[in-house]
């Protein structure tokens, strides 16, 4: 059986004026999809009421906790010593996220303990994703 690592964690959202507002979103690894994190905010904070999940690469999470990292939709860095932003962009518009170092840090070891760093593609089933992308065709 698979396992699902699942972390609720504390998080700033920071506006424009500079304001912030709790949230407690979850850290989410799946040994199924090994490479990826996800972070799912709850529903309450959606515009049309539905969790919001976010997925992007795990490296990309652990080069961010160590320095500037990302291109694209999601980028991630230190803030100081103990926090880290996480920024997701979007057509509509662009989300700031402070987290506390130390959360992101231990959710990543969670993860390492699951499937090491380097392990993944021995988890990734490559016939069964090309077969899945090709049904149909």
């Amino acid at each position: 059986m698979y396992k699902v690592i699942d972390h609720t964690v504390q998080a700033q959202l920071i506006t424009n004026p500079p304001t912030t507002r709790s949230l407690t979103p979850a850290l989410r690894y799946d040994e199924l999809d090994p490479l990826a994190v996800r972070i799912v905010f709850p529903p309450d904070i959606s515009l049309d009421g539905a969790e919001v999940s976010w997925v992007f690469a795990r490296e990309l999470l652990a080069e961010g906790l160590r320095g500037p990292a990302g291109e694209g939709d999601v980028h991630v860095w230190p803030c100081g010593l103990e926090q880290t932003v996480i920024e997701l962009h979007t057509g509509e518009g662009v989300a700031v996220l402070e987290f506390r170092a130390a959360d992101l840090w231990g959710f990543l070891q969670c993860s390492y303990e699951l499937v090491p760093a380097g392990g993944e593609s021995a988890r990734l089933d490559l016939d069964e994703g090309l077969a899945s992308l090709l049904r149909g065709v």
